[in-house]
């Protein structure tokens, strides 16, 4: 293993010498998601350098390489009982640990268990100039200084190479059953603020034309008080609804529309806007499928004044960034970033922001 790693460490060393930019890329699964149109045509693959590094099923900690399968990973922690308890998105069997990482993305359990910067204890990555750097390590706490590990979750390859990550697990819930509820879109809000509040153990919501769906994971005796208290109808293969809203084959995804993402206070009114809606994660979370003609700057103005933003997460073919505009004062930040991490500008250049 240690040869593939000499291997990336030499291409990246001659890129930045030839300022040649390099696509970093794994199962490439999320490859639709980030700015397109400036990515680069030199591919970095990651995904000969997979496999477990260490996993301590007691310690609820697993440490694994880059290139490794989320479908491998997720099937040696269900042999312990054990999951990811940020409940990434696949999009692809081929899905990889860094592509997981890099791209940040959380499932429906986001809201209850955390996002995927929470679990992250340490990485291994190689930056711009082809340095080796370790950061974090195996425990909750052991950062002193920055939290350079994290800084990595999101990123898209455009400060570090992912190499290794340790991550932090959790044991899989006893028992699990979704409830349904028929109610309009300000109603579902309210409740699911309210309940949010509540010693309840719901682990998911999910409202969508005109029924909110919330799914309640824990202990037996928990989850069999909280239906008790809450209610509803109980729905089957809910299994398969909440996979299909992670992995985006529920039909609100696959209308052939562009989908936004807006993350916004939870207790935003609904949103008008043009197109469909579906909101997740207690209110935080509302996906807005609409046409391609739509007005990108009143969407992004809608989500800015409920306290968020907005990305245009699938069906980009517009010349306007992805991700929402930062102010100056963080985008200074990002800069600067760029600049200590990749000095070169040639990891995955464009992917985050079109300015590096």
């Amino acid at each position: 293993m240690q040869q593939i790693i000499n291997d990336l460490i030499a291409v990246i060393a001659d890129a930045g010498k030839q300022r040649i930019p390099l696509q970093i890329r794994g199962g490439g699964s999320k490859h639709f998601y980030g700015n397109t149109w400036s990515r680069p045509d030199a591919l970095l693959d990651i995904r000969p350098y997979h496999g477990i590094v260490a996993y301590e099923p007691t310690e609820l900690v697993v440490t694994a390489r880059a290139g490794t399968q989320l479908t491998d990973l997720q099937a040696l922690l269900d042999q312990h009982g054990q999951m990811l308890a940020f409940e990434p998105p696949l999009f692809a069997a081929s899905a990889t640990l860094g592509g997981c990482v890099a791209a940040g993305l959380s499932g429906p359990r986001r809201a209850a268990a955390g996002a995927v910067r929470d679990f992250v204890l340490g990485v291994r990555l190689l930056n711009g100039r082809g340095d080796d750097l370790h950061f974090g390590g195996q425990v909750m706490k052991n950062v002193a200084g920055y939290d350079v590990s994290r800084l990595m979750v999101g990123s898209l390859g455009t400060l570090g190479v992912l190499l290794e990550v340790s991550l932090k697990v959790l044991p899989k819930p006893q028992t699990e059953l979704t409830l349904g509820f028929s109610m309009d879109a300000e109603s579902a809000i309210n409740v699911m603020n309210q309940w949010a509040g509540k010693p309840l153990p719901i682990s998911a919501t999910c409202f969508a034309d005109g029924v909110l769906k919330v799914r309640l994971s824990g202990a037996q005796s928990a989850v069999k008080a909280a239906r008790s208290k809450l209610g509803g109808d109980m729905l089957g293969d809910d299994a398969a609804f909440w996979e299909s809203i992670r992995e985006h084959t529920h039909a609100f995804f696959q209308s052939g529309k562009m989908v936004w993402r807006l993350s916004v206070k939870s207790t935003t009114v609904p949103m008008i806007l043009p197109g469909r809606q579906l909101i997740e994660w207690n209110g935080a979370l509302r996906w807005l499928a609409c046409e391609i003609d739509e007005d990108p700057a009143g969407i992004r103005k809608a989500a800015k004044a409920a306290g968020g933003h907005a990305t245009l997460f699938r069906g980009n073919t517009l010349t306007m960034p992805v991700f929402h505009p930062l102010d100056d004062g963080v985008m200074h930040i990002h800069r600067a970033l760029k600049e200590k991490f990749d000095p070169a500008g040639i990891l995955n250049p464009g992917r985050l922001y079109p300015e590096f």
